[in-house]
């Protein structure tokens, strides 16, 4: 796998899964810590830890294709679903005015790169190229 990729998985990975334990664990210090997030309205525990599961169980996902490698394309495929598709909802509440468009930027390095950089992999000479060089 190139190392800049298999760097950039791994962050994403740590990170979301980070954030999944603080999600988890302390729901509501994590919706008033992390910026932006009270734009999408009142706090909702049981909502908070579903979308933290969500993140555990991608950011782990990811990790096991830093380990198993071009085999686990259809995993990754999933994670970057996952991610891209996260993004692709921010977008569409940030252009509905759902969101401020203050998201462009608050959401630009947690939300709108991992889902780009993991869409951008997923097209298969692209994925084989990350993995054979």
């Amino acid at each position: 796998m190139q190392p800049v990729f298999r760097t950039a998985l791994l962050v994403i990975a740590l990170v979301s899964l980070v954030n999944a334990v603080w999600m988890l664990a302390h729901g509501w210090s994590w919706f008033a810590w992390i910026p932006g997030v009270r734009h999408t309205g009142p706090a909702n525990l049981h909502l908070i830890h579903d979308v933290g599961l969500a993140y555990g169980v991608f950011g782990a996902s990811l990790l096991w294709c830093l380990r198993a490698g071009a085999r686990s394309y259809p995993l990754f495929l999933a994670a970057a679903a996952f991610y891209g598709g996260h993004a692709l909802g921010h977008v569409v509440e940030i252009i509905t005015g759902h969101l401020p468009h203050s998201h462009w930027w608050i959401d630009l390095p947690l939300v709108f790169l991992p889902g780009m950089l993991l869409l951008a992999a997923c097209p298969p000479p692209i994925w084989k190229h990350l993995h054979h060089g």
